[in-house]
């Protein structure tokens, strides 16, 4: 059976394993689509950390604002 999706294989330790076991029988879900969607979360988490960092070193006291109007035009 081929699939479109890579596969990647993690290895947690027996403690995590059943941690994250147990949470995806709560969530009614599988480990692995707890593993995918935590994963998802954590990439999320750090695009935005990364663009807020960014936002940081561009905003200076002195820049040149543009209305919403002109910045559309």
């Amino acid at each position: 059976m081929s699939t479109k999706s890579p596969r990647i294989n993690i290895t947690f330790d027996p403690y995590m394993a059943g941690i994250l076991a147990d949470l995806a029988v709560k969530q009614g879900m599988s480990t692995a689509g707890l593993v995918r969607e935590l994963t998802m979360e954590a990439l999320e988490l750090r695009e935005d950390l990364y663009f807020s960092n960014l936002a940081e070193k561009l905003d200076q006291p002195e820049a040149k604002t543009f209305s919403h109007e002109d910045a559309w035009k």
